[in-house]
């Protein structure tokens, strides 16, 4: 009989929380299992899972395959440091979000101090739209009273 040590998945909808099992490879993920050996919860931040290494040691001597999630948990539950450090070190090199720049404001031209003195400050000239340009006559003749 080849065991594995895996997740078995329980919790609601969108919450998600999984216990550890050693489980026949045959079963189903959330079926028959021999012995739940730890628990993890992954929308939890830090040190997220429990895991009882000396009964995972025994089923792994036993010949038991743990799947790659469970095989990061237990190198997590067995060094918390170096897991700290490389959680440190992906948030330290991960791209911070730039804000966004600030508006800039267009600075009025100042002119030049011996023309204010002298000049008042003409308004700015009204714009009005232009006409359109006229209808060009169109090339067909025009229609004939008969």
């Amino acid at each position: 009989m080849a065991v594995a040590i895996r997740l078995r998945r329980e919790g609601a909808l969108n919450r998600p929380y999984f216990k550890v099992v050693v489980a026949d490879t045959r079963s189903p993920r959330d079926g028959k299992f021999i012995e739940i050996v730890g628990t993890y919860d992954p929308k939890k931040a830090g040190q997220n899972s429990t895991l009882k290494l000396d009964r995972i040691e025994h089923w792994i001597g036993k010949g038991a395959q743990p799947s790659d999630t469970v095989r990061s948990l237990i190198k997590k539950t067995k060094n918390p440091e170096a897991a700290a450090k490389k959680a440190a070190a992906v948030a330290a090199n991960a791209p911070k979000p730039e804000p966004a720049p600030a508006p800039v404001e267009a600075e009025p031209v100042a002119a030049p101090a011996s023309a204010i003195a002298t000049e008042p400050a003409a308004p700015p000239a009204p714009t009005t739209p232009e006409p359109p340009p006229p209808a060009e006559p169109s090339e067909a003749p025009p229609p004939s009273e008969s």
